[in-house]
């Protein structure tokens, strides 16, 4: 096992300190880049790093039988009052010290600390996490330099407080245009009020029972939330349009087509003539994949409790291209995006430990 001779909470402290909302990176990234580049030269070919747009790529080049990529985003929401980091104790309060600044702390740690680790490793510190996945700074490193993004299985250094969260849950995101006929109020019997025909919608969606599927141990538990309503015309007015914003979060048991598919099939028996169901947002699932030889060994060895990955992250970038992917980080996921957005010493420095046992000791047999 490797030493920890670095405070981590002040580590992290550095980088919180670095404000880096979606879009605006820029400043986060040279700070990493800076950290990383000053490797290079002590290190020689064995080690590169890469700068693509506000995207930072550093590997390793040592001719091991695999290679794992580490990954983490460099983006936060935007402040909720706590945009200035506070240590208090063994724990360091403030915007992104879980969501994922800490696990950005543990990478660059990490990298730093083991020259020659066991199995190739890939650094990944990418931009725009936290919007819509069409700006995704991963999807920006595929289009430019996909050679940076290849290997055989990936961790997310996604807030799970130490747990393994496999794979995660789709997402399909879509507006539905109810229609109506617009009249004066005074004579109402003359439209038809699209807000009230919104009304049983709303009813089945708060009915509805969602699947909890059991995938490689891993139970998932799906959603389907309307998450926004907006219409009206006037006070005096029957409004003849209403937009519903309906979220669908889908187990790794089905294709993103599939759960569209499914979404449209179940909204039908409440739309007419003249409405329409767009498509806003949508992302993969990804599978479990713990079969994977460092994936199985990291949980026994560690016994690391695991469970599924309820939301959305990027263990879908990597599943979709043949690369099992699973998370693992400090943080507790719960106060991620609060304005109580905390991390606790304990947690990061165990995250610290198991994945620095994971780069010294690579796959080993169980003691």
């Amino acid at each position: 096992m490797p030493e920890l001779t670095t405070d981590l909470l002040s580590a992290t402290s550095r980088l919180m300190g670095v404000r880096s909302e979606s879009f605006d990176e820029r400043a986060l990234a040279d700070l990493v880049e800076a950290d990383l580049s000053a490797l290079v030269s002590a290190r020689g070919e064995t080690f590169t790093v890469d700068r693509v747009g506000d995207n930072v790529v550093a590997r390793t080049h040592l001719g091991r039988s695999a290679r794992l990529i580490l990954a983490g985003h460099l983006d936060t929401v935007p402040a909720n009052d706590n945009s200035i980091p506070r240590l208090d104790g063994d724990v360091l309060w403030g915007l992104g010290s879980a969501d994922m600044k800490g696990g950005l702390a543990v990478m660059l740690d990490l990298a730093c600390a083991i020259a020659e680790p066991a199995v190739d490793v890939t650094w990944v510190f990418y931009a725009r996490e936290e919007v819509a996945t069409a700006h995704s700074g991963l999807l920006e490193l595929e289009r430019l330099r996909p050679d940076l993004l290849g290997g055989d299985v990936a961790l997310l250094g996604e807030p799970t407080d130490g747990a393994l969260e496999a794979g995660c849950q789709g997402s399909v995101r879509v507006q539905v245009a109810l229609r109506g006929v617009r009249a004066h109020t005074a004579r109402a019997w003359m439209g038809q009020n699209a807000i009230h025909r919104a009304g049983e919608l709303l009813l089945r969606l708060n009915d509805w029972r969602p699947r909890r599927p059991t995938i490689d141990g891993c139970t998932y538990h799906e959603a389907l939330q309307a998450v926004a309503i907006e219409g009206g015309v006037a006070g005096n007015v029957v409004p003849d349009a209403v937009t519903l914003t309906v979220v669908h979060r889908f187990a790794p048991d089905r294709g993103l087509d599939e759960a569209e598919a499914w979404l449209r099939g179940w909204l039908a028996p409440s739309l007419s003539d003249g409405d329409a169901i767009t498509v806003v947002d949508r992302s993969r699932a990804a599978p479990p994949g713990l079969g994977h030889p460092l994936l199985a060994r990291l949980i026994e060895r560690h016994h690391l409790e695991t469970r599924a990955k309820l939301g959305w992250t990027d263990a879908a970038f990597f599943a979709e291209r043949g690369i099992p992917a699973a998370n693992f980080g400090p943080g507790d996921p719960v106060v991620a995006h609060t304005a109580d957005e905390r991390l606790e010493r304990a947690s990061i420095d165990r995250v610290w430990a198991v994945l620095g046992d994971l780069l010294v000791n690579g796959v080993v047999d169980v003691p």
